[in-house]
């Protein structure tokens, strides 16, 4: 019943700017983590950035100081600003969610395809 829908996915530029959200439906609970993952073609799902309710943060190296993870716990709405985008960022970003009284069960999102390209 729970459904994770990103938005936000675009082409842009190298040097250029996108924002991602994420907004739960059908959810009646407040979670406990939420995060973006991405994977490019023909490789892994990686870990981009995750925060937790209390607003503790956990962002990849490669994205540190370029993006920035938001939250509003009360909408389960998670946000995903990117800085200073790189053809690296490319790939499909996915938004995930972990519920307070499972937080080993994933929920996950249908992606939005983000393509840095001159």
């Amino acid at each position: 019943q729970v459904q994770l829908v990103e938005s936000g996915g675009g082409l842009v530029q190298p040097g250029g700017s996108l924002r991602l959200s994420c907004a739960a439906s059908g959810s009646i609970v407040r979670f406990y983590a939420m995060g973006w993952y991405r994977q490019a073609p023909g490789k892994q799902r990686e870990l981009v950035a995750r925060i937790s309710s209390d607003g503790s943060t956990n962002t990849a190296d490669s994205v540190k100081g370029r993006f920035t993870i938001s939250r509003e716990n009360a909408k389960n709405t998670v946000y995903l600003q990117m800085n200073s985008l790189k053809p690296e960022d490319t790939a499909v970003y996915y938004c995930n969610a972990n519920p307070p009284y499972d937080s080993t069960y994933n929920y996950w999102g249908q992606g939005t395809q983000v393509t840095v390209s001159s």
